[in-house]
């Protein structure tokens, strides 16, 4: 009888894989992946470098900021394909001026009629004013300090003091004396290197380094010196009537100063720095100034505060990783609308709320004998209201 066939000294003989091997595989490949996803959580650079700080509790919508709809159905000037009107001003010429994200400086009949495109920085103007020439004075995220006169000619004033370029144009106001202020909002980040303001604005406000400052510009003298420095996205800036102090909002901590016109290289964040906190702890990120009828002051929120993102105050860590998660993932708060009006000593006059956020981002507010115009971030046309 034959016996059994022997495999050649040259055969491969092939191994019948046990089930626990399959496993084992599957084990280590969820392993890997679970180990790069947390080397990448961790490690993976990201720009910011977070500082802790302590949140104040917020106070939700109450006392003289209860919830209401008095924002709510406005009127909408178009404006094609242009968006964020975020400054409105009346110019000496009767006009209505807007900036939008494009670039461009807008110029129309109070109406929404007759628009036409006045100027365009090459950059983006956040905020502007006027100064007794009639001239445009621009604070141009990514320029500088502008003026623009009314032959549509575009003069940098200053985009440095000394050394140090100024990265962050946001608000200006011109003094009866010719003397500009405008805040410089971080010098951390600049927009022209972080994908337009709005990213950069993220950027500086998850960190909390506080490096925003509010300038002053000379036209006399053509000096740019420092006013005050250490706040936590420096925006909104507006003078009081006798022009000895500027109101600044600081975004990154929901509060507005009171900074003397005359202080040189103020810290804000030291105790008894010479300036005064006249709203703290608000209910929203706090934007732009705009003075008003009567000598109210109106400011805008362009979001509701998030409990998440309080949370994460003293959680430097957190805030840097929340930087490797999708965008989708990041705690953005929702859309609502909300402007008010407050006096010099603090006191809130009007308060306008639309909760569904229809028109979004809201910023702040153009006062008019007729009409409340409403500055928007990234809405598709002008706002407005019949003054009440």
């Amino acid at each position: 009888a034959a016996g059994p066939v022997l495999p050649s000294q040259n055969a491969t003989v092939k191994r019948i894989e046990e089930p626990g091997d399959t496993m084992k595989k599957a084990l280590l490949l969820v392993g890997a992946l679970l180990l790069a996803g947390a080397a990448y959580l961790t490690l993976w650079p990201v720009p910011i470098k977070a500082v802790r700080w302590n949140a104040p509790v917020a106070p939700g919508y109450s006392g003289p900021h209860a919830v209401n709809d008095r924002l709510a159905g406005l009127n909408i000037i178009p404006l094609g394909s242009e968006e964020g009107p975020e400054h409105i001003l009346i110019g000496p010429d009767g006009m209505l001026y807007t900036t939008v994200a494009s670039g461009n400086i807008l110029r129309m009949r109070p109406d929404g009629s007759a628009i036409e495109v006045f100027a365009n920085t090459g950059g983006r103007v956040l905020g502007f004013a006027f100064d007794a020439a009639g001239n445009l004075i621009a604070a141009d995220a990514v320029k500088g300090l502008l003026s623009i006169n009314p032959e549509r000619r575009i003069t940098v004033l200053t985009d440095q003091v000394g050394d140090d370029p100024i990265r962050y144009a946001d608000a200006v106001v011109v003094a009866r004396n010719g003397k500009i202020y405008f805040s410089d909002a971080s010098t951390r980040f600049a927009p022209a290197a972080w994908s337009g303001t709005m990213a950069t604005a993220t950027l500086d406000v998850l960190e909390q380094s506080a490096t925003g400052r509010i300038l002053e510009y000379d036209p006399a003298t053509k000096a740019t010196r420092i006013v005050a420095r250490g706040l936590s996205f420096a925006n909104g800036v507006a003078l009081s009537a006798d022009e000895q102090t500027l109101f600044v909002v600081e975004t990154g901590y929901y509060r507005v100063w009171k900074i003397p016109t005359k202080a040189s290289d103020l810290d804000v964040s030291q105790a008894n720095s010479g300036a005064t906190v006249l709203f703290d702890n608000l209910p929203g990120y706090p934007d732009n100034l705009m003075r008003g009828a009567d000598g109210r002051i109106w400011i805008g929120f362009t979001k509701p505060r998030s409990a998440v993102i309080d949370r994460l105050a003293d959680k430097p860590f957190l805030r840097e990783l929340t930087l490797r998660l999708p965008r989708s993932m990041w705690p953005i708060p929702k859309a609502y609308g909300h402007v008010f009006a407050f006096t010099e000593d603090g006191k809130v006059v009007a308060d306008l709320q639309d909760p569904a956020g229809t028109y979004p981002d809201t910023v702040s507010v153009t006062e008019t004998p007729d009409r409340l115009y409403i500055q928007s971030l990234h809405a598709k046309g002008i706002g407005w209201l019949p003054r009440p």
